[in-house]
């Protein structure tokens, strides 16, 4: 397992060297190595890890720089290596990327955001002259011995794992669907972006509206969609951390305890309660667990599910300032091994499986139903949803083809009609700028009749000012005549607040004419002050 991000200048190497060494020295694990023991089992010694050379490694003609770092990696971050783990660094003119890689024994994806947010706190604290100290952290050793002397799994803890493996074969579960010959093949990666941050946020209000959490609402959607492609339970292993407090917040290891997820009714409810049991299931010492099975029972096409919400960890870094991104070993695969990722940008996916026709066919078919049942989801979640009495409103993202119903609204009064043509080309040409812009959301909201009936445009602003505040500002905003003066407005606003946050805006700004002194009485209404002037001028 790697993380690769670029330092925003150059920094010398003597720096890189002490800084490294000051967060090798602050972390036990990686001042660890296996080596096999007398029985054939592996043993974990502690090594010492001193001040070496920086090695520079040639890209060969035709070569590739991923290609390059691979070999590099591959070489170093194996189990039995001393150190299992390389810092590397990509340098250029302007800026350097870092690429830190370990053998995945001894990290997990939590722990490379601490090995980052160590190693640029340690580049504070030196000039490469001396090692920083920092403070120390337990090792994931204690962690691991901690573990071997808690209380073994109850009976009926045992006998659920029992049920949930038989249902499997009496092996971990395994895809659902056929991947082709049962070997290991040459991997497919595949990286979906499914959700952006608006349409995470509402995923999520969905989920806050079936009283659940936003992971129990993907794994309705994956049970739904296992159900109508398989016709049989979700069955999955289900990875859980082990940082069972903060005491291992800010150490670096491999925190993960294997339990598993049985989910066969997709009501959210239901699949809240199947998450539940499976962080239960994982909570507890699993060698005797595994005993009559002479240890975890592993079979191709195993089918792993995993579960990363980087927006709650206790451990932050800014990651699209740092261009961060994980990086996963080349392997050869038998199963599917699927990440979900959600974080400031969206809600995010990676499926690693076998590269053969049948499961090009069965795995990519399942993750392109997982991913418009996700959509879905999140397109008619109640987060929309603008109820007025009897009267239920939507609020969606602006098409294409709403634009000439929006310029109608536009210029639905004496200013408007002054003001907008009737070239719907030019609109429809602006309109595929402004969405493709991240920081603007033009809604249309539709009737029970499926209507445009208003609009507003919404743009996150980003500055310096007020403490470097983001801003929310709302321009735009027309009701059909029709719909004016019921609440609409004031609903279409409280949307426009909750999108603001979800973006992080502290502040909401709206702008509106001058001569529209309606409009000023119902911005105050809803808490805005007129504490600005606003000018403007043609160019």
């Amino acid at each position: 397992m790697a993380i690769c991000f670029t330092l925003p200048a150059p920094v010398a190497r003597q720096r890189l060297s002490a800084a490294w060494l000051a967060v090798v020295a602050r972390h036990g694990t990686l001042r660890s190595s296996f080596s096999v023991g007398p029985d054939g089992q592996p043993l974990l010694e502690e090594i010492e890890v001193t001040p070496g050379q920086w090695v520079e490694h040639p890209i060969a003609t035709g070569q590739a720089v991923n290609d390059a770092v691979r070999d590099v990696l591959d070489a170093s971050c194996t189990p039995f290596a001393t150190p299992s783990h390389r810092l590397c660094v990509l340098e250029t003119a302007t800026a350097p990327t870092m690429i830190i890689g370990a053998d995945h024994a001894h990290v997990d994806m939590w722990s490379m955001l601490v090995v980052i947010r160590d190693l640029l706190a340690a580049l504070e604290l030196t000039d490469g002259d001396e090692v920083p100290e920092l403070t120390l952290v337990p090792p994931f050793a204690e962690h691991t011995t901690a573990l071997r002397h808690r209380d073994p799994a109850p009976e009926h803890v045992q006998r659920r794992w029992a049920e949930v493996l038989a249902a499997s074969g009496d092996v971990m579960p395994r895809f659902p669907l056929p991947l082709g010959e049962p070997v290991p093949q040459a991997e497919r990666v595949e990286v979906r972006d499914v959700l952006d941050v608006d349409g995470s946020a509402a995923l999520a209000a969905q989920a806050r509206g079936d009283g659940v959490s936003t992971l129990a609402t993907v794994v309705a959607s994956m049970t739904a969609v296992t159900r109508n492609l398989a016709d049989v339970p979700l069955r999955a292993v289900f990875p859980v951390h082990s940082r069972y407090d903060a005491t291992w917040h800010d150490s670096v290891g491999w925190f993960i305890a294997n339990s598993v997820l049985e989910s066969a009714d997709p009501d959210p409810s239901a699949c809240a309660d199947a998450v539940k049991e499976a962080v239960q299931l994982g909570s507890w010492p699993l060698a005797e667990v595994f005993a009559p099975w002479g240890g975890m029972p592993e079979a191709p096409g195993m089918f792993a599910v995993s579960w990363l919400d980087l927006r709650r960890l206790p451990v932050r870094v800014d990651a699209a300032g740092l261009d961060a991104q994980y990086v996963g070993a080349s392997i050869r695969s038998d199963g599917v091994m699927l990440w979900f990722i959600i974080d400031e940008t969206g809600l995010h996916l990676r499926c690693r499986y076998p590269d053969t026709d049948e499961a090009r066919r069965h795995v990519g078919g399942w993750l392109d139903a997982l991913v418009h049942d996700l959509r879905t989801r999140a397109t008619e979640s109640v987060g929309g949803v603008l109820e007025l009495g009897e009267r239920r409103f939507r609020v969606r993202r602006a098409v294409r083809g709403d634009v000439a119903a929006i310029v109608a609204l536009l210029a639905d009064d004496e200013l408007g009609a002054a003001r907008e043509g009737d070239d719907i080309a030019h609109y429809e040409r602006v309109f595929d700028a402004v969405d493709r812009d991240s920081a603007q959301y033009l809604a249309v909201v539709r009737d029970e009749r499926d209507r445009v009936v208003a609009t507003m445009q919404l743009s996150i602003i980003l500055g310096l000012s007020r403490r470097g505040a983001t801003r929310l500002q709302v321009e735009g905003v027309r009701v059909a005549s029709g719909e004016r003066s019921a609440g609409l407005g004031t609903a279409m606003l409280e949307w426009a607040h909750e999108h603001g946050r979800a973006h992080g805006a502290a502040l909401s700004q709206v702008t509106t004419d001058r001569v529209r002194t309606r409009a000023h009485a119902f911005y105050e209404h809803l808490g805005y002050e007129a504490s600005h002037l606003g000018l403007k001028r043609p160019l």
